[in-house]
């Protein structure tokens, strides 16, 4: 996982679940309620309240374009459902509603005047709290940074807010993203989407509760062992990991040996191909974004084409031994779904080794470094699995470092060879369904009654391989398993080849479309409606 440092600044109250800057609603007037549960926009349409929780950003965008709804009224719609959800999900650290309104209606007046309006104009987004924010804080779920807010965008907010998005708020983290539980002292605990009782998954965990219960059709994560495929695996939406260097990540401390991404976190593949068009490109900040090449993901997710004579390897496991035989059958059984393109699927079990063991080593030591200062100020206030993560770096030697840093490299000639045979690899995203909200990241992972070992290794090993490599991978909605809970399918590219992934993704979500199913959240005060609606 990972953890990005800003300057301190100012204070905010506390108030509600957690340490939320104080909330209030901005009401202006401009859409008025005609009857139970139905809107009428300034601009005419007709619409039920609470409408755009589960609208593509894409649709969202051109709704704003075509005059149909206001940019404000999204914004207003979507802050409300945010504040509904905080008791319950508490998917948010910071809702920033002046910062979101004032942006709606610069939005909405740029609309009105005839402006040239961005692809993602009036379209909200959140970003997770460990990505510097220009005037909302930024707190890396640490106490440490509660009052942390930064001056500048990160490069990737600073190319959503140009291309006309709106940011509605902060998304949960765990203290410096070093754990797929998205719990710490600052904020509490964000539950599972789907079930109170599982965990969300993280580092990402805030973001992907937010895009699966319809808080923001756009939210950005960052992925340093699986930050955001994991959550968004066990919530059942989209999530990519890029290319090294296809996002530029301009606040890494070590450019080049980074194995940090930023990334989008939707709902449907359309949205994450516009998300990655806008925040992708060459950055002076990011020595591997230099020199890329350009690639049209929007293009690549409108007509993905198809597979004919493309050769994909299935890999079901990667570096562990047990997965849950119902988890396993969906995932073979969505992998199959390419053969219905032309492709031909071939299981490969070849011995791979799990790379965690150096991961480990990479990132502890790196924890260590930038925030072991720390503990002898904030140590009592610090969560107790990052405190035992970077006591347990000091043990490290110069020699283990430099070893690991060597075997990054072996890794990634070991993938790149796989491409050398196969045009894309399939894995499971994770081992098994969401963990139980009981557990933590020290207590080993269980997989149909048995003990499996320790939860990186063996509940989402087919991870943090490609946050090593830097290959593209992203992971996508593959069906649900008895216990109710999202099952997820991992789609792997060669380096580079970005839009290769995207045109996969959009092609299987052709095949098995998976946009019609959302968690049951009656808490919220739309979630009826739209219930009703979709019946």
């Amino acid at each position: 996982m990972e953890a990005i440092v800003q300057a301190e600044g100012l204070d905010w109250p506390e108030n509600g679940v957690g340490r939320l800057p104080r909330m209030r609603y901005i009401f202006c007037g401009i859409a008025r309620r005609v009857g139970a549960g139905l809107l009428r926009s300034r601009y005419g349409g007709m619409m039920t309240s609470g409408w755009q929780a589960y609208t593509p950003a894409t649709e969202l965008a051109e709704a704003v374009r075509s005059r149909r709804i206001s940019p404000v009224e999204i914004t207003e719609a979507a802050l409300r459902r945010i504040d509904s959800s905080q008791p319950i999900l508490n998917a948010f650290i910071t809702v920033a509603h002046d910062e979101a309104i004032a942006e709606a209606r610069a939005a909405e007046k740029a609309v009105e005047s005839g402006d040239e309006l961005g692809p993602l104009h009036g379209v909200p987004y959140s970003v997770k709290d460990l990505v510097n924010t220009r005037g909302v804080r930024t707190t890396m779920g640490s106490l440490i940074f509660e009052n942390n807010v930064p001056d500048a965008d990160a490069v990737a907010v600073a190319r959503l807010r140009a291309a006309g998005a709106i940011m509605i708020g902060k998304t949960t983290t765990p203290e410096f993203g070093h754990k797929p539980f998205t719990r710490a002292p600052l904020f509490g605990n964000t539950p599972n989407a789907w079930d109170r009782d599982r965990i969300a998954g993280g580092s990402s965990g805030g973001a992907a509760v937010a895009t699966a219960a319809g808080l923001a059709p756009l939210n950005v994560g960052t992925d340093g062992g699986g930050s955001i495929r994991i959550p968004a695996a066990a919530n059942g939406i989209v999530g990519m990991k890029a290319t090294l260097g296809t996002i530029p990540h301009d606040a890494a401390p070590d450019s080049f040996g980074a194995n940090i991404y930023v990334g989008p976190m939707t709902r449907t593949v359309a949205d994450a191909a516009l998300m990655l068009q806008v925040m992708s490109g060459p950055h002076p900040s990011d020595a591997h974004s230099m020199g890329r090449r350009r690639q049209d993901y929007v293009k690549a997710a409108a007509s993905p084409g198809d597979l004919e004579g493309a050769k994909i390897a299935w890999r079901p496991l990667l570096g562990n031994e047990l997965i849950d035989a119902e988890v396993q059958a969906i995932t073979h059984g969505a992998a199959r779904a390419f053969e219905e393109a032309g492709a031909t699927l071939v299981e490969v079990d070849d011995g791979f080794v799990t790379p965690e063991p150096f991961w480990r080593v990479l990132s502890q030591a790196a924890w260590r470094s930038r925030f072991g200062h720390y503990v002898d100020e904030w140590g009592d206030r610090m969560t107790p699995t990052f405190l035992r993560s970077i006591t347990e770096a000091s043990d490290y030697s110069a020699k283990e470092l430099q070893k690991a840093i060597y075997q990054r490299t072996q890794l990634f000639r070991e993938v790149q060879g796989w491409f050398n045979e196969f045009d894309l690899v399939l894995t499971p995203t994770l081992s098994r369904t969401a963990l139980e909200s009981d557990m933590d990241l020290y207590d080993p992972v269980v997989i149909e009654g048995q003990e499996a070992g320790i939860i990186r290794q063996n509940w989402y090993p087919y991870t943090h391989p490609f946050n090593l490599t830097g290959h593209p991978a992203i992971t996508l909605p593959a069906g649900f398993a008895g216990d109710g809970l999202p099952v997820a399918l991992q789609i792997v590219g060669r380096y580079a080849d970005d839009a290769a992934v995207i045109r996969a993704a959009a092609l299987f979500e052709q095949l098995r479309p998976w946009a019609d199913r959302t968690p049951d959240l009656p808490e919220l005060s739309d979630s009826r409606q739209e219930a009703a609606k979709r019946s």
